[in-house]
């Protein structure tokens, strides 16, 4: 049977890609080892050649950096080190003249403790800011609740001046936001919608099922009143204009669930990220314990997300991002030898299935983990407070490196590597955090020389997606289910059918796919692949998208 558009409206961002960049890593303009807003607006061109059409920024608000960005002080103000709100206009207008559109963070669930909000909010119990914070007395002379924070300890945090505690789901310099209150809202809505009218048209809201809590009830996230405050964040907000587009950092979703975020009807996102891969692992858990998983784990997920998919639901489809280490480093051998084939076979996987990509930088580089020796040279919260915790908990100083060197968001946060001068070409300065010594031979400059680079191949991916609506729009079946190494699968639209086929080791494999004729290779990692289907032999981590003619579904 042949699969026919349904979308009920097709929009301009389903065939985009996304890029995300963390400021403070991207390029420093300024020579402070700090990356800024000219240095991203000076690489405008680097991001045009390799395709992309929207650029996600990490916080750029002021901030004290207890979080690096996520601890907001001023929503209406750009944090010093990137620069002005004037070099954020320029970025806006010098992005738009390329096509390019700007995708910001919108981080709704809390403040900084040092957000004007906070700071009178904590002075008395009466103050007319009290409210737009969550706040508890003790109980028996201990924290109101057992919660516990998102980056270690307890989520409560006790103040002198009152006498009461105040709620934090991560770090303590990170107080949550009250959402009942209808102040507290509408202050935000403004926020919004200052940026708005600055030229911003596409956001990424930051743990936004946070927002609604039960705390008599034990319920710190996904609360009952969660999806009306979405309803009503964009009814105020983003959802006044045809021209937005949004996406939630949601976690604990099944397709039914996440369907509640996304059907048009609902009016409050228009697409969620799908975490299910990155989190069979167990990097993302709370005690950062390793998960053993198989392909085959892979592939129920695949099944469970994308073979459920309505024609018009599109997930943020993701590997790496600012809060996870890096994908060629986690999903593919430790020999380098395999590094820039893996990197495209994890590339092609993810491009070739139905939602938006979001591209990490350094990911169309293939860049990979950091392993520094001593803690001093981590700079993440979380990081720091998992190495002390399980310090005085007894572990042994190896055993916690060992965690910290497969768990660690530093892992994706190391300068982007530029060339192959001293500190990657990201700075002249000494950068705010190492460089990954892999520089010397992962590098932009030399991956922009060599045309079967990993830069190349995301290219090819991004050109890809433009032009074949198959992959945008089309249905989605698992084939070779039980096979252990190939991951493998049909995108069908009329009577357009292209298979996806990966190897997700580093052994030559064979599969056979009868029913499927000859396929014609649209991509491929490798040179000379072979197009009968029937005898596939595939070489180490390769990866090819085939057009065929024929197909039994």
């Amino acid at each position: 049977m042949e699969a026919t558009l349904k979308v009920k409206e097709k929009k301009w961002w389903h065939n985009k890609v996304v890029y995300q960049i963390y400021p403070r890593s991207f390029y420093d303009s300024n020579q402070d080892g700090i990356g800024d807003l000219k240095g991203i607006c000076e690489k405008i061109p680097y991001l045009k050649e390799l395709g992309v059409e929207i650029i996600w920024l990490c916080p750029v608000y002021q901030s004290p950096n207890d979080d690096n960005g996520y601890d907001i002080s001023d929503y209406y103000n750009i944090m010093a080190e990137f620069g002005t709100m004037e070099d954020m206009q320029i970025l806006i207008d010098e992005c738009s003249r390329n096509n390019i559109s700007i995708m910001m963070d919108l981080v709704l669930n809390h403040s900084s403790d040092e957000h004007p909000w906070f700071q009178e909010a904590r002075k008395s119990k009466d103050n007319p800011y009290r409210d737009y914070y969550i706040w508890r007395d003790g109980a028996d002379g201990r924290e109101p609740t057992d919660f516990q924070a998102f980056f270690g300890g307890s989520a409560w945090e006790y103040t002198e001046e009152t006498g009461q505690y105040y709620l934090h789901t991560f770090s303590k310099k990170q107080p949550d936001l009250n959402w009942e209150n209808p102040k507290m809202k509408s202050s935000l809505f403004a926020m919004v919608n200052f940026w708005i009218e600055k030229g911003i048209r596409r956001f990424r809201l930051d743990a936004i099922d946070y927002i609604s809590k039960d705390l008599d009830n034990n319920i710190m996230g996904n609360g009952p009143r969660l999806h009306e405050f979405l309803s009503e964040l964009n009814r105020n907000t983003y959802g006044k204009r045809a021209d937005t587009v949004t996406v939630g950092e949601t976690g604990g979703n099944n397709p039914l669930t996440a369907r509640m975020y996304t059907k048009p009807e609902h009016h409050e996102l228009d697409m969620i990220f799908q975490f299910g891969i990155i989190d069979l692992d167990g990097v993302r858990s709370g005690d950062w314990s390793p998960k053993p998983y198989t392909l085959k784990d892979i592939k129920e997920v695949l099944e469970k997300w994308q073979g459920k998919l309505e024609p018009d639901e599109l997930e943020g489809l993701v590997l790496n991002n600012h809060d996870n280490p890096r994908s060629v480093s986690r999903y593919v051998s430790n020999n380098p030898q395999f590094r820039i084939a893996g990197a495209k076979m994890l590339a092609t996987m993810l491009h070739g299935l139905k939602g938006v990509p979001f591209i990490y930088q350094g990911e169309e580089l293939g860049m990979t983990n950091i392993k520094f020796s001593d803690i001093s040279d981590y700079r993440d919260i979380e990081t720091l407070n998992f190495y002390y915790r399980k310090a005085t908990e007894g572990w042994t100083e190896e055993k916690i490196m060992e965690y910290i060197y497969r768990n660690s968001r530093d892992n994706a946060r190391t300068p982007m590597q530029w060339d192959d001068s001293k500190h990657a070409g990201f700075t002249k300065a000494e950068p705010w955090i190492s460089v990954n010594p892999y520089y010397k031979d992962i590098h932009v400059k030399q991956c922009l020389e060599d045309h079967t680079s990993v830069f190349y191949h995301y290219q090819k991916l991004i050109r890809m997606r433009k032009d074949n609506e198959v992959l945008v729009y089309g249905d989605f079946r698992m084939i070779c289910t039980e096979d252990e190494k190939v991951l493998a699968y049909v995108r069908t639209l009329r009577d357009k059918r292209l298979i996806i086929v990966c190897n997700f080791y580093e052994e030559e494999t064979q599969i056979n796919i009868q029913n499927y004729g000859t396929g014609k290779v649209l991509l491929s990692n490798y040179p000379g692949t072979q197009t009968d289907l029937s005898r596939l032999k595939l070489r180490p981590y390769e990866a090819v998208i085939f057009q065929v003619e024929t197909v039994s579904l």
